[in-house]
């Protein structure tokens, strides 16, 4: 893959998600509700997104999010654990381990 493919095309607010789209066509969006200064945003603060080659920042919102953490799972979670856990959402752990379902 090119650099110019891993490049972000645009990034929106869209019905609750944050949405990415990259040059090579890849889609990636998350939940703003998984943020705890997204979610307390209005539309139109949410959709005031400056895009960097690094990430993504809401200057009303005073709120930075790197594109490889958002690879990673990590949209700027409330606590560590849940952090971890969406590291691990493929296997199944976000919820429990947010919830503090499993022991540490």
């Amino acid at each position: 893959m090119s650099t110019s493919d891993k490049t972000v095309k645009a990034a929106q607010f869209i019905d609750g998600r944050i949405v990415i789209r990259m040059a090579s066509g890849v889609e990636v969006s998350f939940p703003v509700a998984e943020n705890p200064r997204l979610s307390q945003g209005s539309p139109q603060q949410l959709g005031n997104i400056e895009v960097s080659p690094f990430g993504l920042h809401w200057p009303e919102l005073d709120e930075d999010l790197s594109f490889k953490g958002l690879l990673e799972g990590d949209f700027g979670q409330k606590t560590p654990q849940c952090r971890y856990a969406s590291k691990n959402a493929v296997r199944g752990a976000r919820a429990a381990v947010c919830e503090g379902n499993v022991p540490q």
